[in-house]
């Protein structure tokens, strides 16, 4: 059978979730303010889940929310309060990983789809069959597998069971994300959604009666990350994923900015498009694709597991820092009757630079800051302050929902 691929993009807050459907998701992931795995993103308050799945559904798209903790004793009472909002809010599928939250949400929500989480560390076909017997609609692959493994899941499944796949952005170094390093280092459970991301971190050996002297520890010869992995990027491999039988791209990154979903998003979704329509203006288009891409932070790219077990090149071994070429300035808004644009600034500039407007239909259309203006009117020749109300002149028009952003 001829399967549908969805595009599934995180959303850290009711703003980027807006971004994620208008430049391009299927569908959207997003956390509640309790059991997902990403205690340091704004996450989504009752309130702002229930707008933010009414907006999704307006445009015909889908939301799913996380309660991927591997859960202790003292979790599950209030789970059970959690999935009981949950009911009203309506969600349309979530994201699970442990067996006694699966087992309380299909109590309280016999009627929900559910997803079993990669957290869920799943590796063969005879655990997707086992989530499938238990009512699972679908399930993520673990990271760990290759295109050939999940095409033998995909031979070996029901045909109405969905497969799942990480397909872009960072790669946590730790089995299918099961980390206990941010917990013995820091005090701070990944599984409880509070990672540090001690994987990032740079190392050094000391010898235990020489305290303070550290000596570097060489992967190779030229750095010290040992851990640090580049980030996932399947953007020119679109074929070879639809072959396998993956049903849902997904992106990797609740706690990225509205310039990193709304361009993954439209490059991902310009891709996928245009494979479906003719393999041969896709591949024409993949040096354009992978030009795009580049212009969201990224830690340089790799395919992951899916050709084979990683090697050395899959690492980065002089810094931890991300490649950013493009600074986020903010979304436009309503225009005041003069024609400017509204815009909560996110990034300092200045009258006179040069930025670009970012349109949800793929063009990028270069423009000059010919003024600001304050709340109260009054001219300012740059906008410095965080989330500061503005209002921007632009030589281009800026329609509502655009990104400004500027080369770096």
């Amino acid at each position: 059978m001829k399967r549908k691929t969805e595009l599934l993009i995180p959303a850290s807050c009711l703003e980027v979730l807006k971004v994620a459907v208008l430049y391009g998701a299927d569908a959207v992931y997003i956390g509640g303010e309790v059991f997902g795995l990403r205690a340091g993103a704004k996450n989504f308050s009752k309130e702002d889940m229930r707008e933010g799945i009414e907006f999704a559904h307006k445009y015909g798209k889908k939301v799913y929310v996380t309660a991927n903790i591997l859960a202790h004793n003292a979790d599950l009472n209030g789970v059970k309060e959690y999935f009981e909002e949950l009911k009203e809010i309506k969600p349309d599928a979530l994201i699970i990983a442990d067996p006694a939250i699966f087992t309380i949400a299909k109590e309280v929500l016999p009627e929900m789809e559910l997803h079993i989480s990669t957290q869920a560390n799943n590796t063969n076909y005879g655990t997707f069959n086992f989530w499938y017997g238990l009512g699972a609609k679908r399930v993520v692959t673990a990271r760990e597998l290759s295109l050939d493994e999940i095409k033998e899941i995909r031979a070996n499944i029901p045909d109405d069971m969905e497969i799942e796949s990480f397909i872009h952005g960072a790669m946590c170094i730790s089995y299918s994300g099961r980390c206990l390093l941010s917990s013995f280092l820091a005090g701070r459970d990944a599984n409880q959604g509070a990672c540090t991301h001690p994987c990032r971190w740079k190392y050094a050996l000391v010898e235990e009666t020489r305290p303070g002297e550290y000596m570097p520890v060489f992967e190779n010869e030229r750095g010290t990350y040992i851990f640090n992995s580049k980030d996932l990027c399947m953007i020119e491999h679109i074929p070879d994923l639809v072959d396998a039988g993956i049903d849902s791209f997904k992106i990797e990154g609740r706690m990225k900015t509205a310039l990193y979903v709304a361009t993954v998003a439209r490059t991902y979704r310009m891709a996928i498009d245009d494979y479906e329509k003719d393999p041969e203006l896709y591949r024409s288009r993949i040096p354009y694709y992978k030009e795009e891409i580049a212009k969201c932070t990224y830690r340089q790219y790799t395919t992951g597991f899916f050709y084979g077990k990683p090697d050395k090149n899959t690492q980065i071994y002089e810094s931890n820092t991300y490649i950013k070429e493009y600074t986020y300035l903010g979304i436009a808004g309503e225009p005041d009757e003069d024609g400017r644009i509204s815009l909560e600034q996110r990034n300092k500039f200045s009258v006179g630079e040069t930025v670009e407007i970012m349109k949800p239909d793929g063009r990028n259309i270069s423009a000059v800051v010919e003024e600001i203006r304050d709340e109260e009117g009054r001219m300012q020749e740059s906008a410095p302050h965080p989330k500061q109300k503005i209002f921007v002149k632009l030589s281009q028009q800026a329609d509502i929902n655009d990104i400004i952003r500027r080369a770096e």
